[in-house]
């Protein structure tokens, strides 16, 4: 009697509800990779893409499951661990990165052994995610009462912490992994209880720092000055193919008018499953919902958006039910992580957004996005797995 009211009360600290969104996500990112491949002329075999993006799956649940089994207590000491060796790896891919990858991409931010390849900075966001939810409930134990100097002094530790990656990903020249991180730094500093007073006036001169940007693309001297700063060449043509998607459809914009032809082409219900009348390049990865908008149409699109705020409002609910501050940083930081991704891959492909190379998460073809996804998702279940109200003491237990 006593070893089934056990496997019942397992049974019941799994959080089947994100498992769900995430199984439908899967599903729908293997369909949409398999029409993609299949009307891919570079794609060398539809059964090796099938199976090789099959395994990262099953890489990904063995992460999630092995994650899940680490408690609050555990993840506060792995954190400064986790986070330093993600430093080590952005670093070291420095020296040995792909130059096969960084001559088609122009970002030096990938391993290459052999066929398999890895993005470090993908991984490196959810050991990031643990460092900043340690370090903003360490701060707001020992600050317990917010005040502006005390807020300010949090929100300086928040961006000390991802001074290092951002400095290390500028020499990658993978500018758009860096505006996540930047994403999982507000959102943790929101819930951390900063007052607006130093919100609003940060994201104030954020905007206008991003204008002042705009402004000198648009201009000759402006982009002068830029390019001095570091900036290439393809990234103000992403720039130019965003602000105006059909003043050159035949070279830099061609994979964005394409996206917005095929997503069109789609109209309200689809062409229909393997139908594809439009060719997108790279649509496997970064433009897979241009995929989605062609085969299934607003619907379809409408539904996928709606299993990513579901996913969302798992998450929020797992937060609330475990009354964990240290997890609720963690989920905060998960959270950002993919609604970040979700709200750039999307946009991009419909032209909202510059094009930055995101891929949307759990649907798009790839190892190293999917498994960094799939350990923020062990990070989520670790909390309904160990459902415990802690809060932490600064004892030698978490020093």
């Amino acid at each position: 009697m006593s070893e089934r009211r056990e496997d019942s009360d397992s049974q019941s600290r799994i959080d089947y509800g994100v498992i769900f969104c995430v199984l439908m996500l899967a599903l729908i990112g293997l369909a949409s990779i398999y029409v993609a491949a299949t009307h891919d002329s570079s794609a060398t075999n539809v059964t090796t893409v099938m199976v090789s993006q099959v395994a990262w799956y099953v890489i990904g649940t063995i992460a999630v499951i092995v994650i899940m089994q680490f408690d609050s207590e555990q993840l506060w000491k792995v954190a400064p661990l986790a986070y330093w060796l993600g430093i080590f790896l952005l670093a070291a891919v420095l020296v040995f990165y792909s130059r096969s990858y960084a001559a088609s991409t122009g970002a030096k931010s990938w391993f290459a052994i052999g066929p398999l390849t890895f993005q470090p900075s993908e991984v490196m966001k959810p050991a990031f995610i643990l460092m900043l939810a340690r370090v903003a409930s360490d701060h707001n134990h020992t600050y317990y009462e917010h005040t502006t100097r005390s807020d300010w002094l949090l929100l300086g530790k928040l961006v000390a912490w991802v001074v290092p990656i951002a400095i290390l990903l500028r020499l990658q020249n993978d500018f758009g992994t860096m505006l996540v991180f930047f994403a999982i730094v507000f959102g943790v500093a929101l819930v951390s209880g900063v007052t607006w007073r130093i919100i609003v006036p940060v994201f104030a001169a954020i905007a206008a720092i991003g204008g002042g940007a705009l402004t000198l693309v648009s201009t000759t001297g402006g982009r002068a000055l830029l390019e001095k700063l570091g900036f290439a060449s393809y990234q103000f043509s992403r720039i130019d193919t965003w602000l105006n998607p059909s003043s050159n459809t035949s070279d830099q914009g061609y994979q964005l008018w394409q996206s917005m032809k095929a997503i069109g082409s789609g109209g309200i219900f689809g062409t229909g499953f393997d139908v594809s009348k439009v060719y997108v390049p790279v649509r496997e990865s970064d433009m897979i919902f241009s995929v989605i908008g062609e085969n299934f149409g607003f619907i379809g699109s409408l539904i996928l958006i709606l299993l990513y705020f579901l996913l969302i409002y798992q998450m929020i609910r797992v937060t609330f039910d475990t009354k964990n501050v240290f997890y609720a940083y963690i989920s905060t930081g998960v959270i950002m992580m993919i609604l970040f991704h979700t709200f750039e891959n999307i946009g991009m492909n419909i032209g909202l957004l510059p094009l930055t190379g995101i891929p949307l998460p759990f649907v798009s073809q790839g190892g190293s996005a999917l498994i960094g996804n799939m350990i923020g998702i062990g990070l989520i279940m670790s909390m309904r797995y160990h459902n415990k109200s802690y809060m932490f003491s600064r004892n030698e237990d978490f020093e």
